[in-house]
């Protein structure tokens, strides 16, 4: 499969990248500036992407982020962004300065349209700029493509050597001909074709699991969201009967949830379900723990033990499913990403697993997850329903998990949901939810003081759960939202509503 590397050196936008390579519909991976040059042969890349970064080339206080230099004598096309493209001027004998020609938003920018990276673009185009250092002399061999008002060098080629290095950013919006530059380096320097479609995805991880799965028996862990769902539903095209969905209700799920996913999977899809509960089983874990991590690492290991405890139960059951995505992998910490969260699916999950994992939707964020589902015929309602935590409603609660507060939690998250419906909103907004802060206020309700709990209202709009915008709710419908809370939740006395976008927050509270 033809694939674009994106060499991550720590930049913002590096995930961006790869994203918008992708709606190009050609595969694209996103790996640490360290990793060796021989793995990078291996990965047979039909051209590379050197990313921004926070580094400075300059900086006499911290060692810049480098790359092995014999990476231009293996012939593949590079286009360096910003850093990157700084990064390859010092390289190879070209020059950078920190001259005091910074550039931050948008900036116009001159183009030389003979080049085949700028092709069919205008020769003034507008422009996103973030940067403090900038090239001050070109490598020899290359020519100026790109300048500013401010800037002689905005972008460079060689095109024996096909090496591209543009200042500015393709990739965010604020460059509306970014994506007309992204496509041009993919067809027009790699020769890449657009055939990374939602069909090619499902062929190959069927192939794969067949595979890796031979004659085998899997199991998979069934939460009745997308993610897994669509999980379970590319693992059964691979192995039919003798895959099993294991679906734990382990009581902290929202309400109804359990009934919904039982008659979709046995009634609609036909697959082997086997339903465990185990509520009492995961509160006796998660009694008195407030720490968030801990509750995310007792919730992952539970679930493996229960995994582990029904693969017994079935001969050759050595496989397990899980719909782990690419957002999950990077918020739990990889060796370029800093930890924000345990997903409990990830980092959650026991040193000592016995069963082996497949996870055929990893490398893929939840957008494209839904087009899988919808090719695969999953009902709207389930492509569609918003992303639900594996560790369920324990992270919703801020604090220890009682019996009492799940009964609260679960009665305002199900009157959000009801109220997100009726307004038309559910399938506009990527996420909404109630959470339980474990603080008290005082309140009056009918001429008496409560002591009472506040629910916090959270809506996001997300393309990929990485970042994230706050949603402007209507005032009517937070209205009705706060006053069925407060009339039919005993223990409330309080709505507040978070406005807060990610970054600097993140989508849950734990």
């Amino acid at each position: 499969m033809e694939n674009i590397l994106v060499i991550d050196f720590g930049g913002q936008y590096s995930r961006l990248i790869a994203r918008r390579i992708r709606e190009l519909r050609v595969y694209s991976e996103l790996i640490p500036y360290d990793t060796p040059l021989e793995e990078i042969k291996e990965k047979k890349p039909s051209g590379l992407v050197f990313s921004g970064s926070p580094s400075s080339i300059l900086s006499k206080t911290k060692r810049p982020l480098r790359i092995d230099k014999r990476i231009f004598s293996l012939g593949i096309p590079v286009l360096g962004i910003c850093y990157g493209m700084q990064l390859i001027a010092s390289l190879l004998d070209g020059a950078v300065t920190s001259s005091g020609r910074n550039e931050y938003g948008k900036t116009k920018i001159k183009l030389d349209v003979e080049s085949l990276l700028f092709s069919g673009l205008k020769q003034v185009e507008t422009c996103w700029m973030s940067h403090k250092d900038s090239v001050l002399k070109v490598p020899s061999s290359f020519k100026v493509i790109a300048s500013t008002h401010s800037l002689p060098v905005a972008g460079f080629e060689e095109t024996a050597k096909h090496i591209y290095g543009i200042q500015f950013h393709p990739e965010v919006i604020h460059t509306p001909s970014g994506m007309d530059i992204l496509n041009n380096f993919l067809f027009n320097i790699c020769k890449c074709s657009p055939t990374w479609t939602m069909v090619s995805i499902i062929e190959n991880q069927v192939s794969k699991i067949k595979r890796k799965v031979k004659d085998g028996r899997v199991i998979c862990a069934l939460s009745g969201g997308v993610d897994s769902s669509v999980a379970a539903i590319l693992v059964n095209k691979a192995v039919g009967n003798r895959l099993t969905c294991i679906f734990v209700d382990q009581g902290l799920l929202r309400k109804g949830e359990d009934i919904q996913v039982k008659k979709t999977f046995r009634e609609n899809f036909k697959i082997n379900l086997v339903h465990i509960k185990a509520k009492d089983r995961f509160l006796n874990k998660l009694k008195g723990v407030t720490d968030p991590e801990k509750k995310r690492k007792i919730i992952g290991n539970e679930f493996i033990r229960i995994f582990e405890e029904e693969a017994k139960k079935i001969k050759g059951a050595d496989f397990l499913v899980q719909g782990t995505l690419y957002s999950d992998v990077i918020e739990s910490g990889t060796r370029d990403a800093a930890r924000i969260k345990s997903h409990h699916n990830v980092a959650g999950l026991p040193e000592d697993m016995k069963l082996k994992l497949i996870e055929p939707l990893r490398m893929l964020f939840k957008d494209e997850v839904r087009k899988i589902g919808i090719e695969l015929g999953l009902p709207d309602e389930l492509v569609w329903r918003q992303p639900f935590p594996g560790p369920g409603l324990a992270i919703r609660i801020i604090g220890d998990v009682t019996e009492e507060k799940l009964e609260i939690l679960k009665k305002a998250d199900s009157i959000v949901l009801e109220e997100i419906r009726r307004a038309g909103l559910y399938k506009r907004i990527w996420q909404s939810f109630a959470i339980l802060p474990c603080i008290k206020s005082v309140g009056v309700m009918g001429d008496e003081r409560s002591y009472a709990y506040p629910i916090v209202i959270r809506a996001v709009n997300s393309e990929d759960a990485m970042t994230a915008d706050w949603v402007k709710l209507p005032y009517d419908v937070l209205e009705r939202i706060s006053n069925k809370i407060i009339n039919k939740v005993d223990g409330v006395n309080r709505v507040v509503y978070d406005i807060s976008s990610k970054p600097p927050s993140t989508i849950e509270w734990e």
